[in-house]
Order: structure tokens, then C-alpha cells, then sequence
């Protein structure tokens, strides 16, 4: 493409906001036009994240419909309910947009509106989003115009489950995804349940009777397998700040080689790494990177598959994702400015 893709960045002030900047600032075909947030306008974003210094110069801007609109892209990394005031007016100006909260990713409006309490502002424009898991929906991502960033813990789940539900080789009624994530997964919010005293040498599950992403991996998993599956899913809050781990339970329908499978089904993709077996992959070998690492097992040669999922539920759990949605949307390279080496320790 000719010159840098001109970006507004809509919330840049929370874990996600700030980790999209760390990845935009080390893109090569990406520029920063404008980082908007109502509470913050007039301040220098290197004043708030000072691991911006020298690589952003820009202040916090007041959202504004007539600068958006100068972008080619528009990323939001709001909190879910913003994107769909202003998506409209933005996709009606031909400006793309990504979205790494949940306003576009459940295609049923009322199932949206009963888990986020809430009327849908923009429902024309659910239909018309691509869900932007790219190992799913790749093709249809590189002609979209709204792209719905999938969930944290969606991604770990979808990626881990798939080779075994898109080749339905497993009871599709009897799913059971376990996920634990860091305390970065809640926001960057003051709430009692993330304060240090209460999080730390800590271990809880929530969110037992329903969780938001129920529905979206539902649906995914769905999609994959062309016939409704039932699942039931856990997550728990555990004392790191980054990372998610998934550990998958299906019950298998005959003999399959699953370590082949696994192999086969993800040869060739940059950001999912199907470890060799016997492995068990931690949430600190993928910190900071948009890798996706799976290993799969079979216990005892029973007819259990276990499959352990990790990912930075910053990264290719929300802003990396987003950034490899771009560079498909936007014809590049799809590992363009996402191939840091993830932080050890």
C-alpha cells in the first residue's frame, strides 16, 4: 500500500489502549494521528504511560467525529457499549474500524443485549462485522470494513477447541473450557476484587452461573461446527497480571491422533505454536507476544482430549489481535510489527 495508514485510537488510557500504542509505535506502515479519551484530553500520553516516552508525542484528544474521520483506520479499545454510538457515522465516512470491545461480536442482538444489559445502539452494523478471529475468518477479514476484535478468553478457547469441533471428533454437547486470566483482564479500574490485597495469594473462580463470553464462544464454536454445541465454561481470577491459560475437556467420538491433528490443522500459521507432545505451555512463554501455544493430550489413552491453551490476553487476547486484523484488512503481511519475542522471565 502507498504510505503509512493514518490511525485513531478511541480510549488509549486502559491496559489494552496502552498496549495497542506499544505495538502501533514499532509498525512500520502504521501512524498515530489522533488517541482520544474525554476524561484525559489535553494530556501528554507519555505523561500517563511513561514507556511511551520518545516514541509518542501526541496529547489525549476529545473524541471528535470531524478528526476521526481524517483516519483510515479506526481502532476502539473502549469499554464495551461506546463503539456502537459512533460506528455509524464513522463506516458511513468510509473509515474502517476495529473493534476490541464486544459491541459487534454476537450476531443475535437480544442475546447481546440480555449479557450486556443493554438496547444495541447500532444492530444494522452487526451483520455487516466480520468476527476477526483470523485463523477462522482470515479471507473475510481482508474485505471488511468493521472488524469485531474476538474476547480474551474466547481466542484461548476457540483456537484450542477447533481442530477437534470443526471435524466434529468429539461430543459437541458436552464441552468444558477451564480458563484462569491475570487481573489486566478486568481493566484498568479501581475495584476491590483487583486490589493487590485482595488478588494477590489468591485463586477464585466467577462468573460459574454465566460470563459475557459464553455466548461468543458458543457461537464461534457453533459457526466451526455448523451445528449448536453445549459448553460449559469457568474462568477464575488468578494472581499475575498477564496471561490466560485454557484447559479444554472433550470427550472423544473414536481413535484420532491428536497431536497430528493439531499439527496439521495449525501448519502454517504465524501466531498459533502446537508444542511437541507430552508439553505443558505456560502463560509467561507467550507474555507480550500475539502467540497463541497448544499442546494436546489424551490421559491414560482414555477417550478424554485435554487441551491447554495459552495466551497474553493483551496481546493476541485483544491489541495484537487487533494489529493482525489490520494488516489483513490492510493488505499487508500478517505478521507485520508483531513478532516481538515474548518476555522471559
Amino acid at each position: 500500500m502507498a504510505g503509512k495508514i493514518k490511525i485513531g485510537v478511541v480510549g488509549g488510557t486502559g491496559y489494552t489502549g496502552v498496549e495497542l500504542l506499544r505495538l502501533l509505535v514499532q509498525h512500520p506502515d502504521a501512524e498515530i494521528s489522533l488517541i482520544t479519551s474525554r476524561q484525559e484530553a489535553g494530556t501528554a500520553v507519555s505523561a500517563m504511560f511513561s514507556s511511551l516516552r520518545g516514541r509518542v508525542d501526541l496529547e489525549f484528544s476529545a473524541p471528535s467525529d470531524a478528526a476521526l474521520k481524517k483516519c483510515d483506520l479506526v481502532f476502539f479499545a473502549t469499554p464495551n457499549g461506546v463503539a456502537m454510538q459512533q460506528a455509524r457515522a464513522l463506516y458511513d465516512a468510509g473509515i474502517k474500524i476495529i473493534d476490541i470491545a464486544a459491541d459487534f461480536r454476537i450476531k443475535d442482538i437480544p442475546v447481546w443485549e440480555k449479557w450486556y444489559g443493554t438496547k444495541h445502539a447500532c444492530p444494522e452494523l452487526v451483520a455487516e462485522a466480520v468476527y476477526g478471529l483470523p485463523e477462522v475468518n482470515r479471507e473475510k477479514i481482508r474485505g471488511a470494513r468493521i472488524v469485531a476484535n474476538p474476547g480474551c478468553y474466547p481466542t484461548a478457547v476457540q483456537l484450542g477447541f477447533l481442530p477437534l469441533v470443526r471435524n466434529k471428533l468429539v461430543d459437541l454437547k458436552h464441552l468444558i473450557a477451564d480458563a484462569k486470566s491475570g487481573v489486566s483482564g478486568a481493566g484498568r479500574k479501581a475495584e476491590v476484587h483487583t486490589l493487590f490485597a485482595e488478588a494477590a495469594d489468591n485463586f477464585k473462580a466467577y462468573g460459574v452461573p454465566g460470563h459475557r463470553h459464553l455466548p461468543e464462544i458458543s457461537q464461534g464454536l457453533a459457526v466451526m461446527a455448523g451445528v449448536d454445541v453445549g459448553l460449559i465454561f469457568t474462568p477464575h481470577l488468578t494472581p499475575m497480571i498477564r496471561g490466560i491459560h485454557a484447559t479444554l475437556y472433550a470427550r472423544l467420538n473414536g481413535d484420532v491422533d491428536l497431536q497430528s491433528l493439531y499439527e496439521k490443522t495449525y501448519a502454517g500459521e504465524p501466531f498459533v505454536d502446537v508444542m511437541p507432545a507430552g508439553s505443558h505451555p505456560d502463560t509467561r512463554s507467550v507474555r507480550g507476544s500475539n502467540m497463541c501455544r497448544i499442546a494436546v493430550h489424551r490421559p491414560q489413552g482414555g477417550d478424554t482430549a485435554v487441551v491447554l491453551s495459552v495466551i497474553d490476553n493483551l496481546t493476541k487476547g485483544a491489541a495484537g489481535q487487533a494489529v493482525q486484523n489490520m494488516n489483513l484488512m490492510f493488505g499487508l503481511a500478517e505478521t507485520t510489527g508483531l513478532e516481538q519475542v515474548p518476555l522471559m522471565p
